[in-house]
């Protein structure tokens, strides 16, 4: 594939391309729709032609005849290398320790990768209710590792202190005496539209690892509600190729239901 950069892109292809790059060694990833599919979509067709999407439905080996636009959507039945009931899926894939990267997006996540999808404000009276758990919760303890995507990147995002704990890190049960530790490893990647936030311990916090071109260390810090680590080796995102652009207008997202 072509690795001439694009002369022109976006800010979510920007997103979506650096998390295809991030799966070129994963081999089942557990992904909702939106960005994490078009992410999958597209490591499949440059950097990992053998990797397996999962769907919370039930839907194990996924290959959409088209873009998806949820999870009960019928194209992402054909050409499934299995359904299976969503008993099935929890109990025997995703419990069973066989999903390599579980794919999240978040409204909120805190310095040790717990996220929030449930409220914004006071539980009792929040500004905005959000959906909730759905499988993301059971996704967090049980894959190996999980990434998260955001649209967004400010002190409301990324707060000091969650609003809501939906999807508790290894570092939250730690902290409970009567909490189990999960099997999996928890958020290890946070995707943003300034940069890249990782936490490389198991016990550890996000530390920043990759700025975007024309983006500043010092900019992602200021808009992050606590203070935020920054690795000694940070990085610049590599940017899109040309050919990574082209796959996503022309072949994946036709009709731009995710692109922005």
């Amino acid at each position: 594939m072509s690795t001439t950069s694009a002369k022109d892109f976006t800010e979510t292809e920007l997103i979506v391309c650096a998390a295809a790059k991030m799966l070129a060694r994963s081999r089942t990833v557990f992904a909702g729709v939106g960005l994490p599919t078009l992410a999958v979509d597209l490591a499949h067709r440059t950097v990992n032609p053998s990797i397996q999407l999962i769907y919370e439905s039930g839907v194990a080996g996924a290959h959409p005849e088209s873009m998806a636009e949820g999870i009960a959507d019928s194209v992402v039945v054909s050409g499934a290398e299995a359904v299976v009931s969503m008993h099935a899926l929890f109990g025997y894939v995703l419990q069973g320790g066989n999903v390599d990267v579980g794919f999240l997006g978040a409204a909120q996540v805190d310095r040790f990768g717990s996220l929030n999808t449930t409220v914004i404000g006071d539980w009792e009276s929040p500004r905005v209710r959000l959906p909730g758990s759905g499988g993301a919760a059971d996704i967090m303890a049980n894959a190996g590792e999980v990434f998260v995507v955001l649209r967004r990147h400010d002190p409301a995002a990324f707060p000091a202190e969650l609003d809501f704990v939906t999807s508790a890190s290894p570092v939250r049960a730690a902290e409970q005496p009567d909490f189990i530790q999960p099997r999996g490893f928890g958020v290890s990647t946070v995707i943003t539209p300034l940069g890249i936030l990782r936490r490389r311990e198991r016990l550890g916090e996000l530390e920043l690892s990759e700025v975007h071109p024309g983006v500043t260390v010092e900019q992602v810090q200021e808009a992050t509600g606590w203070d935020l680590a920054v690795a000694e080796d940070v990085t610049q995102t590599q940017a899109p190729t040309a050919e990574e652009v082209r796959l996503l207008r022309d072949e994946i997202d036709t009709v731009r239901l995710y692109l922005r």
